[in-house]
C-alpha cells in the first residue's frame, strides 16, 4: 500500500523491494485495487506489482498474490466503500485484467458496506468462485458473525480474514481465535501500528523493545515473530517500501522465541 499512496517511491525503489521480498522467500503479495493516489488511476498497485513480477528474474510460479475489492478512493482523500454485487464483479474483473492472469489467486471482500447485506457481497464473491475467475475468497474488517457467515456461503471455502492487528490493537483477538478454530488463515493488516507509527514500536512498547534488545534484532521482527507464534493461520502482512525493511521482516519466520519471551509480549 505504501507504494501506491500519497508520499510514494519512486517506482524504480517499489520493485526493487518486491524482489527484495522475493528473494528473501515471501511467496504471498498483498494489494487492492483501492492502493492508489489520483482518481484516474484506480489499480496502481495492482499494475505495480505485475511488473514487479513480470521483470524478476527469478521463479514466480508459487508466488500468491492476493487482492482486494469494494473499497474506493475517490480522489479527495477520503476513502469510501461499496459492497454491491454488481461494483465487486466489476472490480473482480478489473483486477484480474490489471494482474494479467487467468484466476486471481486471492480476492477479498475490503470492508463491508452498511447499504447493503452482507450475504449479498459474500454471494458476489461466491460467484467468482464458482466460475473460476478467483481461485481462493477472503474477506476483511470482519467480525466473528461475519465469518462465520461468509464461510457458511462459501460453502466452507473461506481461506482467509484481513483484519487489523498490532501490539496497540489488539480489538481483532476474538476474529483471530475463531480463524484458528475454523482452519483460515488469519491476515493482521498495520502489524506495526501503521505507516506513521511503524518506527516508533519499540519507544511505545517496552517489552518489544526488551525482547529486541535481548535477540540483537529489530523491534519490528519481534513484533512479528510473536503474530507468527499466536497461532499456525496467522499470516502478517507488513507494508514495506524500501528492500531493507521487507528483508528485516522476512527474517521473523526464523525468530524463535521463549514461552517467557511470548508471555510477556503477550501482556504488553
Amino acid at each position: 500500500m505504501p507504494m501506491s499512496l500519497e508520499a510514494r517511491p519512486e517506482e524504480s525503489q517499489s520493485i526493487a523491494t518486491v524482489h527484495a521480498a522475493l528473494d528473501a522467500g515471501v511467496t504471498l503479495i498483498d494489494t487492492a485495487d483501492a492502493y492508489h493516489y489520483r482518481v484516474d488511476e484506480v489499480g496502481h498497485n495492482e499494475s505495480l506489482i505485475a511488473r514487479a513480477l513480470a521483470a524478476y528474474p527469478g521463479n514466480t510460479s508459487d508466488v500468491l498474490v492476493a487482492t482486494k475489492g469494494g473499497h474506493l478512493r475517490p480522489g479527495d482523500g477520503s476513502w469510501t466503500v461499496s459492497g454491491s454485487p454488481e461494483h465487486l464483479t466489476r472490480a473482480a474483473e478489473a483486477s484480474l485484467t490489471r494482474l494479467g492472469v487467468d484466476a486471481i489467486g486471492l480476492y477479498q471482500f475490503h470492508r463491508p458496506d452498511p447499504r447493503v447485506p452482507y450475504a449479498d457481497s459474500v454471494g458476489a464473491l461466491k460467484e467468482l468462485l464458482d466460475a473460476g475467475k478467483i481461485r481462493m475468497a477472503g474477506i476483511s474488517n470482519a467480525n466473528p458473525a461475519q465469518i462465520r457467515q461468509a464461510n457458511d456461503i462459501l460453502g466452507g471455502r473461506l481461506a482467509s480474514v484481513q483484519n487489523q492487528y498490532s501490539p496497540a490493537f489488539r480489538s481483532s483477538e476474538p476474529e483471530l481465535q475463531l480463524c484458528a478454530e475454523l482452519g483460515i488463515a488469519f491476515l493482521p493488516w498495520s502489524p506495526f501500528g501503521g505507516k506513521s507509527r511503524a518506527a516508533s514500536l519499540g519507544s511505545r512498547f517496552a517489552a518489544v523493545a526488551a525482547v529486541a534488545a535481548a535477540h540483537g534484532v529489530s523491534p519490528q521482527r519481534v513484533t512479528l515473530a510473536w503474530m507468527l507464534a499466536r497461532a499456525p493461520v496467522v499470516i502478517p502482512i507488513p507494508g514495506a517500501s524500501r528492500p531493507a525493511n521487507i528483508r528485516d521482516s522476512a527474517a521473523a519466520v526464523e525468530l524463535r522465541l521463549s514461552d517467557a519471551e511470548l508471555a510477556r509480549l503477550d501482556a504488553a
